[in-house]
């Protein structure tokens, strides 16, 4: 593996942390020997561009400094490639690095951690959720994720959450409002979506199966555990398994959402009766008028179809701790 590593920054992350967090994690690469360099880039694709040409120039590893933005901006370089990514997580959400255990808004521990598994044998490997954008017709598109190239024109991947249902209408509505970016906004925009709530009817495909219509407050799709800055939508997701946690709630009241929401940041809404999980391999998700997110970025208009792709990342992280069979 070559010595050099690439911080892959972005410099208003965490309302400018992004800019002075690469300065430490720079540092701890270095003293452990390896050379860096620093890309940045005048826009998302121009920096997804440059990105994508250290990768293939043979970089040691892409370190993604900043939020799950720029994770997910990381992720379409590296996914399926070998590169391994690392994380200085110093965004607002971190819900990627919070699912592997690494240190959050610390990017000194944060490098240093990283540097740990590249010298450790080069981290661990973890699955990826891919989608795909469906153009067909919904009855068309119920024929599971399956088809087209990992990440080709149309595919995206995602590490943590795909976000479908009353929490991406949360996402446009915070999306429009012209206030600072961050926790108050999203709170103002569920306050706002609670009081237009309405279910909303979707039709669901697991695993090439049956198609389900179900009238459903959200629908969300992990292969991590959080989104949200540490919403535990899918609290049971593995990141190894092969598998994709979907979690469906289902018809509830305002009144019995605003009782049940709160339960989401501890996990313990799984248990509630409005809420199922479903384990599986791909789906197709269909509704009218939602909107799909995946890591907090915007997909597109559903319908989508999803798939968990088994091992498509290497990621600088500690190994996992032994899991108790579900």
């Amino acid at each position: 593996m070559t010595s050099e590593i690439t911080l892959f920054v972005n410099p208003t992350a965490g309302r400018g942390r992004g800019a002075h967090a690469a300065q430490p994690a720079a540092r701890a690469f270095r003293d452990a020997g390896f050379t860096v360099r620093t890309v940045l880039g005048e826009s998302s694709d121009d920096a997804l561009r440059r990105a994508r040409e250290a990768v293939e120039d043979g970089t040691g590893a892409l370190v993604a400094v900043g939020g799950d933005g720029m994770v997910s901006l990381a992720l379409q370089a590296v996914a399926g490639t070998g590169t391994p990514l690392g994380v200085i997580p110093v965004g607002t959400g971190n819900d990627f690095a919070r699912c592997l255990g690494l240190p959050v808004r610390d990017p000194a521990a944060a490098g240093r951690a990283a540097v740990e598994a590249l010298e450790g044998g080069g981290g661990r490997t973890i699955d990826l959720g891919l989608v795909e954008q469906r153009a067909a017709a919904p009855e068309k598109a119920s024929r599971g994720a399956g088809g087209g190239p990992a990440g080709g024109p149309g595919h995206r991947w995602f590490g943590t959450v795909l976000a479908s249902g009353f929490d991406s209408r949360v996402n446009d509505r915070g999306n429009r409002m012209r206030l600072p970016a961050g926790r108050f906004t999203y709170d103002l925009a569920i306050l706002a979506e609670l009081a237009a709530f309405r279910p909303v009817p979707y039709r669901l495909t697991f695993d090439d199966g049956a198609e389900t219509r179900i009238e459903a407050t959200l629908v969300a799709v992990g292969n991590g555990t959080s989104y949200g800055g540490g919403m535990r939508i899918c609290a049971d997701a593995l990141l190894d398994d092969g598998l994709l946690d979907v979690t469906v709630v289902g018809d509830c009241s305002r009144t019995e959402l605003i009782k049940v929401f709160p339960r989401v940041y501890r996990g313990t809404h799984l248990d509630h009766p409005k809420v199922t999980v479903h384990r599986v391999r791909s789906l197709t998700m269909d509704a009218p008028g939602i909107t799909g997110y995946a890591d907090g970025e915007p997909l597109g208009p559903l319908p989508l179809a999803v798939r968990c792709v088994p091992g498509a990342l290497r990621v600088l992280a500690p190994e996992a701790p032994p899991q108790a069979p579900r």
